[in-house]
């Protein structure tokens, strides 16, 4: 069967994302602050962040960017971040987001792969992107946020300047931007979001998800990232709220902002919640401005949810479900909701379609409470992977479905319950080991700090559960075998965790994500 939202379908934005978020800016919300540095002093209204991208708009134009080139924007949060990334895209041309600690050579391999040839980066990180450049070569200019010998940089552009250019966009043909996929299952390939498809989905999560002049959002996920890139600035400068940006995620001054700026708004990933629940530095500080929290790229297990809501004394915190392909979002807890069944991840965003189907008769429809692969069609999907039709079409099917790779299964109200992925399943003599329910319970142990499990393979070459745990640093005691009877008190015994290993930190991606692959290379050297 498919599944359809039961909200109102809003109307596809065909618009360039630019006009899309700014279009009404500065007659809307004028001398408003739009954004904040929150580790520092400066801020930007909206009417100077409309200014300043048309302005750094002309100037790039002027330089020689061209519609259907490609720039790499290299850079952690910053003011300056939004301005040359609206900047670039109504010059015509179509952003690449780059992780700010790629190395030189991850980052030659994303400029080979998108034909970018200019970047914008920060002086801390010019040394990376020149190498970079110097491995693929045709690059055509390095510019800088801030300021450092021998490259032009987007400061001195925010003076007046002439008119920015004019340039034909087709909202549902032309790519805005060209993220890549995190690699936590595979090598990371471009994804081609158009302008359609990112305002869109904008348009889609603006009902269950409402802000406005008056919030304050604390942007500490990366913009780089797609889930950053929408909640923390494209959907609230769109609406008028305040985006208080922080370069990097560091406990107490993400609390500290908390407090200084009177946050009511946190989209953040799992690990974020997790220190929400357990560190004590949490105690030092005054959130009491918060409101709600939402929780979005990596599963997040329902009692830590809940442990979290209950320290902050905030409504249960929020999930929503999506991926890069797909804008990012489909499905998302509304702040609405008054009691939303623990573990969800939210229901249907209007205009968007699902199917779960099974994972041993491919094709076949599974209904109500029945667990399968998750499958999406909607108007967010994106336009394929950039030069790679046969990946394209192994994950967009004929008939539009794009199949998610996730597992989960809707219960009788429409919410969304996602399990694991396909490709992480244990298959443990038989049986489906999920490694996210593992992590879940080893949570829940006082004395665990953080934990990821992978399947790796015995001396009889079954594949079992190993644990990767981090201690707390008042439990230098607990032994891998008090973890492994602990979990083993509390799952069926084909879900035991078999092996246990002590690491100083669970690798993530800068979304949240557990990094198993990163963890499968260290196993196996």
């Amino acid at each position: 069967m498919v599944f359809h939202s039961e909200y109102a379908d809003v109307p596809a934005l065909s618009l360039p994302i630019h006009d899309a978020v700014l279009g009404r800016a500065a007659d809307t919300y004028g001398d408003a602050v739009a954004l904040v540095d929150g580790a520092g002093e400066l801020t930007v209204t909206y009417t100077q962040l409309d200014t300043y991208h048309r302005r750094i708009a002309g100037a790039l134009a002027g330089a020689g960017l061209r519609k259907g080139d490609v720039l790499a924007l290299h850079s952690p949060n910053t003011v300056v971040y939004p301005a040359v990334f609206y900047a670039a895209t109504r010059a015509g041309a179509a952003v690449t987001t780059v992780h700010p600690l790629s190395t030189a050579e991850e980052f030659a391999k994303q400029l080979r792969d998108s034909s970018a040839r200019w970047i914008v980066t920060v002086s801390p990180l010019l040394e990376v992107a020149r190498r970079a450049a110097e491995l693929v070569g045709g690059v055509r200019e390095i510019f800088v946020c801030d300021q450092a010998d021998g490259h032009r940089s987007i400061l001195d552009m925010l003076g007046p300047a002439a008119p920015g250019p004019a340039v034909a966009i087709d909202p549902d043909e032309d790519v805005a931007v060209l993220p890549y996929s995190s690699g936590t299952t595979g090598v990371p390939k471009g994804v081609m979001l158009t302008h359609r498809s990112i305002a869109t989905n904008l348009a889609q999560l603006e009902p269950l998800i409402r802000m406005g002049p008056g919030d304050r959002i604390l942007a500490v996920l990366p913009f780089f990232h797609i889930y950053g890139l929408t909640a923390l600035m494209n959907a609230p400068l769109r609406l008028g709220a305040t985006v208080v940006v922080l370069p990097r995620f560091e406990l107490d001054q993400f609390l500290g902002a908390i407090e200084k700026h009177r946050i009511n708004g946190l989209f953040v990933a799992p690990p974020i919640v997790l220190a929400l629940a357990k560190h004590p530095a949490v105690a030092r500080y005054d959130l009491s401005s918060l409101e709600y929290i939402v929780s979005a790229a990596a599963p997040l297990d329902a009692h830590l949810a809940r442990a979290c809501s209950a320290r902050l004394g905030l409504p249960p915190v929020r999930q929503a479900y999506g991926m890069t392909e797909l804008s990012p979002g489909t499905h998302v807890v509304p702040l609405s909701a008054e009691d939303p069944p623990a573990g969800t991840v939210g229901k249907l965003l209007p205009g968007t379609d699902m199917r779960i189907v099974s994972l041993d008769q491919p094709g076949k429809d599974l209904g109500v409470g029945q667990e399968g692969e998750i499958l999406i069609r909607g108007p967010q999907m994106m336009k394929g992977y950039l030069g790679r039709p046969s990946e394209t079409a192994a994950m967009i099917d004929p008939d539009g479905w794009l199949h998610t790779g996730d597992i989960g299964y809707t219960d009788a109200d429409g919410w969304l319950f996602v399990v694991d992925r396909v490709k992480e399943l244990i298959k443990y003599k038989g049986f489906q080991v999920a490694p996210a329910e593992l992590e879940a319970v080893l949570l829940t142990h006082d004395g665990i700090a953080d934990a990821a499990v992978i399947g790796v393979y015995d001396e009889d070459g079954n594949e079992v559960p190993k644990a990767y745990v981090v201690r707390q640093p008042d439990a230098t005691g607990l032994s891998g075998d008090d973890i492994m009877a602990f979990v083993a008190g509390k799952v069926a015994p084909y879900k035991k965790i078999r092996r246990v290993e002590f690491i100083g930190g669970v690798p993530r991606a800068a979304s949240g994500k557990i990094l198993r692959r990163e963890l499968r290379e260290r196993e196996g050297a």
